[in-house]
């Protein structure tokens, strides 16, 4: 005789299985992993060893040119220690690590905590900044001791009981080796953490050799969640591929290494952390999906909730209603002040959700225009900040703003919900949402920005030709991989716009980076824009003119380009940063993140960027808008137009 078990219970069941079998793994692990855990604190000594060293050295040199080149040589040697620790280091405990090898002197931290409390300031310290300091024209030994021994005095913090204790669970090294992945894809290649470039492929296969002996000693641990023989093996090809690559970056095939080495271990590395049910305790995690199947899949991370206030609703049928909803408000006018406006006004879906026509859109007054360029809607879901500015941290908050705003949509909450609750259609439906979210007791201004979010968030699902060579192994035009290899190396935008959406979101795809490039307000480079940018929400010296770094996907159909929209062709866009930005023009940029040197580019290297950032159009899918819109019952409503009039 079958007994049924009830669902609940069936889930209980399997819950409780869960943490059976991660307990026993976990003993299992805490008993035997003497090798794995030894290796990491002998790294570690090393790594101590050749930063106190290096202490000393700065304390006697009197930074003479013949001993400027000494420490060079010491940094460098304390550098390849650190790659041999840096699996660990990078993901055991972040802050700290950027005291060991921050890339930036003081660093406005904006991350996706940022929704929960205000940036703080950050002083970077460590290896990298150190090496940067000693090519400066005027050196103090007390700030160059300085960097260092904040280097020495954080890597005590990677000795604490809270921190070796988590090498005896073995998810901490699949979740590491996560990160380590993805820093493969978007960081230890482009020189982001690297001054001396000719470093980088060096220290690449140094950090290699390091973690295959970091793998052979986890396996001996761990044997019961082990490295498959596939892993092992593409993963010694993947050293066999870098040993045999030119030791300059700028030739370094940046993209055979991503698509059939990285990526491939990325994806079984996935698997391993589904298969035995690895369970993150660490804020490195938080944005980051289990299940996704590639770096390049669009489920990579979770940055924006595009449902909102429905995002406890999974029947696929009312979402669909709720999307249909958000369609018909996305160009429904009744939403701005004067019901000629609609978020379609500005943000065209024809046109890749941006306007192509203007530089700056039209102000409510729909005389003089608004500051800054229309950004494209179509991927703004993977960032944790929205505008330029960073200034909102939701979809929908940003949406609200756009409505309220006097400049744009000049309206506000309750005569929205007035004149929106007056068409039947629209009354009919918000009252049936209304019932799917008990945590509101009447219908408001959540409801309909959350429907219009997850409208068009559904747009940035689509992928590029890029992402199916990536995916799918399709072909792709060789013009396109050198471009993506100049990208990645000489040109040096892989240090800004990070793989996989090529925006300022790097792993762990936590943080939105903000920069300083120096846009002017002309074509002829007569001053800076006086745009104050990032500064406006966090002002700091760090900040004045800083913006928010986008994404270059669809950039061929998002003209005009930068903040103001001054540029009209990618060509422009690629000039302005070979030639340094605007401090490479002359401008006074105090403040300029851009490196102003001179990327000298050839006209055929500038074509070849330009191929590459074709290749990431992405092939959407377009809908027709409306055919109509909802009747009002105010019949001074119903003369509105299906995206308004300006």
């Amino acid at each position: 005789m079958r007994t049924l078990i009830p669902a609940k219970e069936l889930k209980k069941i399997s819950v409780i299985t869960i943490l059976i079998i991660s307990s026993v793994c976990f003993s299992f692990s805490f008993k035997n992993n003497n090798a794995y855990k030894n290796l990491y604190l002998n790294r570690f000594d090393d790594l101590n060893r050749e930063l106190t060293l290096l202490a000393s050295e700065i304390r006697s040199s009197d930074l003479s040119e013949k001993e400027v080149e000494n420490l060079k040589q010491q940094i460098e040697t304390a550098r390849l220690k650190l790659k041999g620790v840096d699996f660990w280091l990078r993901y055991l405990e972040p802050t700290q690590y950027k005291k060991i090898n921050g890339p930036l002197p003081v660093e406005w931290e904006t991350e996706v905590f940022e929704k929960f409390e205000k940036p703080y300031k950050r002083n970077g310290a460590g290896l990298t900044l150190a090496e940067l300091y000693l090519k400066e024209k005027v050196k103090n030994k007390d700030s160059l001791l300085h960097l260092v021994q904040s280097s020495i005095d954080a890597s005590r913090a990677y000795l604490a009981d809270s921190i070796t204790g988590r090498l005896s669970e073995y998810g901490t090294f699949f979740l590491a080796n996560r990160l380590f992945l993805l820093n493969l894809s978007a960081i230890y290649t482009t020189g982001f953490e690297c001054p001396d470039t000719n470093n980088i492929i060096p220290e690449l296969r140094s950090m290699l050799i390091s973690v295959k002996d970091i793998y052979s000693n986890y396996d001996k641990s761990f044997p019961s969640t082990s490295l498959s023989k596939e892993y092992v093996d593409l993963y010694n090809k993947t050293i066999s591929f870098v040993n045999n690559q030119p030791g300059d970056f700028a030739e370094f095939d940046h993209f055979t290494f991503i698509k059939d080495y990285v990526n491939p271990l990325f994806v079984m590395n996935q698997k391993f952390i589904k298969t035995y049910l690895v369970i993150s305790k660490s804020f490195n995690d938080y944005t980051l999906n289990d299940s996704c199947s590639s770096i390049f899949d669009k489920s990579l991370y979770n940055a924006q909730n595009t449902k909102g206030i429905y995002s406890f609703i999974e029947d696929k049928n009312i979402l669909q209603e709720i999307k249909q909803t958000g369609k018909l408000l996305f160009y429904d006018p009744i939403l701005s002040g004067n019901n000629k406006r609609s978020c379609a006004s500005c943000h065209k879906p024809a046109e890749y959700f941006t306007d192509t026509a203007l530089q700056t859109a039209l102000q409510f007054d729909g005389h003089q225009y608004l500051p800054r360029n229309t950004p494209s809607l179509i991927d703004a879901t993977f960032n944790h900040l929205l505008m330029l500015d960073g200034k909102h941290i939701s979809l929908q908050a940003q949406a609200k703003d756009v409505i309220e705003n006097p400049k744009e949509m000049n309206s506000d909450e309750k005569e929205v919900i007035k004149k929106v609750l007056s068409c039947k259609e629209y009354k009919e439906i918000f009252k049936r949402f209304l019932k799917l979210t008990p945590e509101e007791n009447e219908i408001t201004l959540n409801h309909i920005v959350s429907a219009i979010t997850f409208y068009y968030g559904d747009f940035s699902n689509f992928y590029s030709p890029f992402d199916d060579a990536m995916n799918n192994n399709k072909p792709l035009d060789e013009t396109c991989k050198k471009g993506f290899n100049l990208f990645m190396s000489k040109a040096k935008c892989g240090t800004c716009h990070f793989v996989p959406h090529f925006n300022g979101v790097k792993p762990p795809y936590m943080g939105s980076e903000f920069e300083v490039l120096g846009v002017p307000a002309d074509k002829d480079y007569k001053k800076i824009s006086n745009d104050s940018g990032r500064y406006n929400i966090n002002p700091a010296t760090e900040t004045f003119h800083a913006f928010r770094t986008g994404s270059i996907r669809n950039a061929q159909y998002t003209k005009p380009y930068m903040h103001n929209g001054i540029f009209n062709t990618l060509e422009e866009v690629i000039d302005f940063y070979d030639a340094g930005g605007g401090a490479g023009h002359k401008l006074d940029v105090t403040n300029q993140t851009l490196p102003v040197d001179p990327l000298k580019l050839t006209r055929t290297e500038k074509d070849e960027l330009t191929a590459f950032i074709q290749s990431l159009n992405e092939n959407i899918i377009f809908e027709i808008p409306p055919l109509q819109l909802p009747k009002s019952s105010d019949k001074n409503l119903n003369a509105r137009k299906i995206g308004g009039e300006y």
